[in-house]
């Protein structure tokens, strides 16, 4: 059965904490959602500001191969006619062929709110679904706290419904806009609607503030409901709104609906990415479906049992949707999935070899000293190569010294002097920086620009630091994560001491070695 997707990344989801889009940022969004295939796209309120009217018209004749683009806005206003209310005047000047507007169904919101009389309150609902269609619009009428209202006045909710349909409503969505139904609640009153209603596309929108949006989501389609609204990613207002790319997962892969074309399911990895990008946001890594963990294993026995029988322990094939299987190296990893993970790197490497007893032990070792490699895969690499005496370093310390500088001189606090020896050759180095770790990756780039040219190419683009037993304070072990990246990839490595400055030096070597031994390959 077909399910029409309604995405509101960019209204709904554009209230989240944090969150601002362009113009050119919510036409990369529109165009991400459009190639995944969903059917409507809500782009905004175009009565809200004049920046919101002129991104109307520079879209509307933008073409989209299956997206609609909708416009947003309420009901008309209290005591105004619906030819004289500017905001259905926007709506109408944005140029879409729907429009979504929202209404009161929640006889309190009525009385209390917008200090209406409930029968001004249906009037006001029927009378601007009416003019809207009346000029050709398809129009999507959004009971706002309807559930709410629902279990508050069944028979007051119900008439809004009422209003809206007779006046010739395309789609009647039910707001979960609290977001705090229980499943059970979304199933029976959406039951109900669509008995009312037959043959009329009831949509759901739910927030997330009971941590049920997709669960509430699911139970209303199960119900009856044809149309799902959320975000993409699940961000928005307070704790957000459903979040579709789980609900698109979900319904079209263990429920038979279609929800997206069909072709299209192995591309939702990859627009959430997107989507996340744009909105400058990080998916949670556990996140459902998409996250990067979603489908990543630590423990041996798990491992194992994914080789073997990828259903023991994955849900769903990840490929499906364009996610990866990853496997976690830590001291629980078992050797199936630690040679699963060099068998790449390394091919001639024997699963049940000494060798790989070897590399096993020394990982549980390596932990102990307060070594993950779970995020540095890179530095394991090169373990590995030292390990099966195939490391070569690209150069030799000699020596460093670290310079700070109070009070800081043109925004630089910190110089750093190296020495270093490549195949014979002595270079020495110095560069002032905005911190330790920051002037000695310059001076060392500096120094080895002479010898390895390509490493003009790579650049650090994160740093992070972890205190490991804080009960130490400041003679603590801390370990240091560098991630670095150059035109086509990117990587990760790892150095711990009690010296944030040594260990923020192994980690950068490694970045160093590891770019460079790519480059050789």
């Amino acid at each position: 059965m077909k399910l029409q997707i309604f995405d509101s990344t960019l209204r709904d989801g554009a209230q989240g904490a944090n969150i601002s889009f362009s113009v050119d940022d919510k036409i990369k969004v529109i165009e991400t959602l459009d190639r995944l295939g969903v059917d409507f796209i809500e782009a905004g309120n175009p009565f809200s500001n004049p920046a919101e009217m002129q991104f109307f018209q520079r879209i509307r004749g933008m073409k989209l191969n299956r997206s609609k683009i909708v416009a947003f806005g309420s009901t008309r206003r209290k005591g105004v006619t619906p030819e004289e209310d500017g905001n259905l005047k926007s709506l109408l000047a944005a140029g879409t062929e729907y429009v979504a507007i929202f209404g009161k169904s929640h006889i309190r919101h009525v009385t209390d709110v917008i200090k209406a009389t409930p029968d001004e309150n249906l009037a006001m609902i029927g009378e601007s679904v009416r003019f809207l269609s009346s000029q050709g619009k398809k129009v999507i009428f959004d009971a706002e706290h309807f559930f709410d209202g629902f279990k508050t006045d069944e028979a007051y909710a119900m008439r809004a419904l009422q209003s809206a349909f007779e006046a010739g409503a395309y789609c009647l969505c039910l707001c979960d806009t609290n977001g705090g139904i229980f499943p059970d609640e979304a199933y029976a009153i959406t039951k109900k609607v669509t008995e009312t209603f037959p043959g009329t596309i009831v949509a759901i929108h739910c927030h997330n503030d009971g941590g049920l949006a997709v669960a509430d989501s699911i139970e209303a389609v199960k119900a009856g409901a044809r149309q799902v609204q959320g975000t993409f990613l699940g961000f928005g207002e307070r704790c957000g709104n459903a979040n579709l790319s789980t609900v698109i997962c979900n319904l079209q892969l263990k429920r038979g609906y279609e929800c997206i074309p069909a072709e299209n399911l192995k591309d939702v990895y990859e627009s959430a990415m997107a989507i996340a990008e744009t909105a400058n946001v990080a998916i949670p890594e556990n996140q459902p479906y998409v996250g990067m963990n979603a489908f990543a294993h630590k423990a041996g026995m798990h491992a194992d049992g994914v080789l073997k029988y990828s259903s023991s322990f994955e849900h769903i094939d990840p490929e499906a949707i364009g996610n990866k299987r990853k496997f976690l190296l830590s001291e629980i990893s078992g050797k199936s999935a630690i040679y699963d993970k060099l068998k790449n790197y390394f091919p001639s490497l024997d699963k049940n070899g000494k060798e790989m007893g070897a590399i096993v032990n020394e990982l549980k070792e390596r932990s102990l000293q307060g070594y993950s490699y779970e995020a540095a895969e890179a530095s394991f690499v090169l373990l590995v190569e030292k390990l099966l005496g195939k490391y070569n370093s690209s150069f030799d310390l000699i020596n460093y010294k670290i310079i700070n500088e109070q009070p800081a001189i043109e925004g630089k606090v910190a110089s750093a002097i190296i020495k270093i020896r490549v195949n014979g050759v002595t270079k020495i180095s110095a560069s002032d920086g905005e911190g330790p770790v920051h002037a000695m990756d310059l001076a060392l780039r500096s120094a080895l620009a002479d010898f390895y040219p390509e490493i003009a190419n790579v650049s650090l683009t994160d740093f992070k630091v972890r205190v490991l037993d804080s009960d130490k304070a400041t003679a603590a072990k801390v370990r240091v994560l560098i991630t670095s990246a150059n035109s086509s990839d990117s990587w990760t490595t790892v150095g711990v001491s009690e010296d944030v400055i040594e260990a923020s030096w192994l980690a950068l070597v490694d970045s160093i070695d590891y770019a460079l031994m790519r480059a050789k390959r």
